[in-house]
């Protein structure tokens, strides 16, 4: 980890959004390179440039089931003077290259086979009649074939252009070029194109493993029988979701109750797989804030430069905050608040970030647009707070959704953006340009 930035003495100090993101990627830093298969490889980071080996095609071959013929022995051809050739043989896709196309003559091809030396180009078999007497071309296995293959004679209907239906060697890339670049993110194209150049692993900065918990006695698993006083545990779940969708590996575990040694026996337990610990609920000034209890003397003495930091921010949903180091690798460790929106809100802002950057990406933020907002009423907001309302985008506006209450979770399933409004603002009319932040 790099040295953390400057943080304020003053345990009252309202961070703003800034101060608090900055100090986060200033500790959180991209992870160590490793080798991978390929498939392994999806969805992480090149941290080194690729290099074409072997060409795409590696040879000349044809795109199409036909014959591959010499183009004087076409020129003119027609429907009612057809070119009649001889077939000297067969070349199916991986198929041996002994054939030779010469004058008069031409190969049976099947799509993605070599071209022969002496043909300069490939009819398709609809322009043909399929070889006299033997029917339409059909696919055959590069063990089926055999030199009495060869023998008969095609009728060819169409002239073709040199070239025509043929595949040059390299005409995809060539031996030399570079195919992709350090930084580039492996999805499915990238994984094939690595593959169709030989190419079986890569190093790469590996997918961050995330483990989220939350906490509360109140908290049920979906599918249990609520008592009095209970409620189902959706940030857990919501939390991972986010993690799995900003490219980590995510480990969800069961909500942990209310009991400090608890909580911290567990986060001790889950750290031999996480490279960054989410934590959500128990970080305000209520009585039974076990996640400050648990952690906020973490490391003081054990383990120097460790330990979490409860703040105070100055934004809407989400004015408690934890963030600091636990464990012996000093793994990252952020404290989100419990109420839905608020955590929500609050990965977005921060976690996403330190996802992305552990990923060693360079753009880690969600994009921000500027947009109308469409309202019938003005929006109000607390002086000195950052609010992060929640609304659809469309067509250059934003609507609104749901209130501002931190608990409003049906509001948040329909919303696709934050609506921002700043510290110095207390109310935005109908048709303001507002700033957003684009959540897809």
């Amino acid at each position: 980890m790099s040295n953390a930035a400057p943080r304020p003495a003053d345990p009252e100090h309202l961070w703003s959004v800034e101060e608090h993101l900055e100090d986060i990627l200033a500790t959180v830093r991209p992870l160590d390179p490793i080798e991978l298969n390929l498939l392994d490889a999806q969805g992480c980071v090149l941290v080194e440039d690729v290099t074409v080996a072997v060409s795409l095609p590696p040879f000349d071959n044809s795109s199409m089931d036909g014959y591959a013929v010499r183009v004087a022995d076409v020129a003119g051809a027609s429907e009612e003077f057809p070119a009649v050739l001889e077939v000297v043989g067969d070349i199916a896709a991986g198929g041996p290259g002994s054939l030779r196309v010469g004058p008069g003559q031409a190969a049976r091809i099947m799509t993605g086979a070599p071209l022969p030396p002496g043909a300069e180009a490939v009819v398709p078999v609809e322009w043909t009649d399929g070889g006299l007497g033997g029917g339409p071309v059909t696919r055959m296995p590069a063990h089926s074939l055999a030199p009495e293959a060869a023998g008969g004679q095609v009728q060819v209907h169409r002239a073709a252009a040199a070239r025509a239906h043929v595949r040059a060697e390299g005409s995809d890339v060539r031996a030399g070029d570079r195919a992709l670049d350090a930084g580039t993110v492996l999805g499915p194209p990238q994984i094939a194109l690595l593959a169709a150049i030989g190419r079986g692993t890569v190093r790469v900065r590996p997918r961050p493993r995330v483990v989220v918990l939350s906490t509360g006695s109140e908290l049920v698993q979906p599918d249990e029988a609520l008592a009095d006083g209970q409620i189902y545990d959706s940030n857990s779940f919501a939390l991972t979701a986010c993690a799995r969708d900003a490219g980590a590996i995510a480990y969800r575990v069961g909500a942990v109750p209310d009991d400090a040694e608890t909580l911290r026996s567990t986060i001790e337990d889950q750290l031999v797989r996480a490279d960054l610990m989410v934590t959500t609920g128990g970080v305000s000034v209520g009585a039974y804030d076990v996640v400050k209890e648990a952690l906020a003397h973490v490391g003081d003495e054990d383990e120097p430069g460790g330990g979490v930091e409860f703040r105070k921010l100055a934004m809407q949903p989400g004015k408690p905050q934890g963030f600091g180091s636990v464990g012996p690798d000093h793994t990252p460790l952020l404290a989100l608040p419990g109420n839905p929106v608020s955590s929500y809100v609050s990965f977005e802002l921060f976690v996403r970030p330190a996802i992305r950057t552990l990923m060693g990406l360079d753009d880690v933020h969600r994009p921000r647009i500027q947009a109308t907002l469409v309202t019938d009423t003005a929006l109000t907001s607390p002086k000195g707070r950052r609010q992060f309302l929640r609304g659809t985008v469309a067509d250059g506006s934003v609507r609104p959704v749901g209130g501002a209450g931190s608990h409003l979770v049906a509001a948040l399933a329909q919303a696709d953006a934050l609506i921002v409004v700043p510290e110095d603002v207390e109310s935005v009319e109908p048709g303001t340009e507002v700033e957003v932040v684009l959540l897809g």
